[in-house]
């Protein structure tokens, strides 16, 4: 029992943190929600025009669920240098010294980088409102959130099974910009995946991304291309996977 009580404190201490380093840094919040935004208002009212002529109706409805996955990932998988900072900074060092597993460490700033996204996520949920975009309020709403929640865990999990292997900073961004902007085009954020080639569907099966999108924008817009109980069974089979993965790596981390 005081084992437990103990791994929960640990994890508590750790995902607070997280959120203290998000909260501090003003810079970070704002400059990550500038992208987003970016992408929302330049698409959303630019190709808005094109997209109702071709019968795909309002491009913000169809957009924005896209783009409110494309903040969470982005935040989420950048959570991983932090590990590579607390590496060189000798946080870390100093964290895995302590008398307590490396899987509650993991799971304690995992949870922490995954709020902090899901937190970025509401926040251009919100704007995106303001902007022009009208979500289905039903009794599935809060559905939308568990989506949320299952691509912030999985991206923030691969972000930390990376930041684990590596100890170049520099790297890491060429890294995850090499792996993200891939898995978040053939997602189906900015395009319906419908009439597409072979290649590109198979593509999109095979990507954790196009599940996620694909939830969120099945309970705010009622679009759904795999199934809403698909999208969740998918998410929650990827997002166990990678966080194995990621605790497994973390634990062989040797500084």
């Amino acid at each position: 029992m005081e084992k437990i009580k103990r791994t929960i404190y640990i994890i508590a201490i750790l995902w607070l943190r997280q959120i203290k380093r998000y909260i501090r840094s003003r810079t970070r919040m704002l400059g990550s929600l500038g992208q987003p935004i970016l992408f929302l208002v330049a698409l959303g009212f630019g190709f808005g025009p094109i997209f109702e002529k071709a019968g795909g109706g309002d491009y913000i409805q169809f957009l924005a669920p896209g783009i409110i996955a494309m903040t969470i990932i982005f935040t989420a998988i950048f959570s991983g240098i932090e590990v590579i900072a607390d590496k060189q900074f000798g946080f870390l060092k100093e964290t895995l010294v302590a008398p307590v597993s490396r899987y509650s460490i993991m799971i304690g700033r995992t949870l922490g980088g995954a709020t902090v996204a899901v937190v970025q996520g509401i926040i251009i949920f919100i704007l995106a409102v303001i902007i022009g975009f009208h979500p289905l309020i039903t009794l599935s709403f809060p559905l939308a959130f568990v989506y949320m929640i299952l691509i912030a865990l999985f991206f923030t999990g691969l972000g930390t099974a990376i930041g684990s292997v590596l100890d170049d900073m520099h790297a890491f961004p060429l890294i995850i910009n090499f792996l993200i902007m891939p898995l978040f085009f053939l997602s189906g954020a900015l395009f319906p995946l419908k009439n597409l080639s072979q290649a590109i569907n198979i593509a999109a099966m095979i990507n954790p991304l196009s599940y996620g999108v694909d939830g969120i924008r099945g309970v705010l817009v009622g679009q759904v291309h795999f199934g809403l109980l698909t999208d969740f069974t998918v998410l929650v089979a990827f997002s166990v996977f990678i966080l194995f993965l990621g605790s497994y790596l973390f634990s062989k981390i040797k500084v």
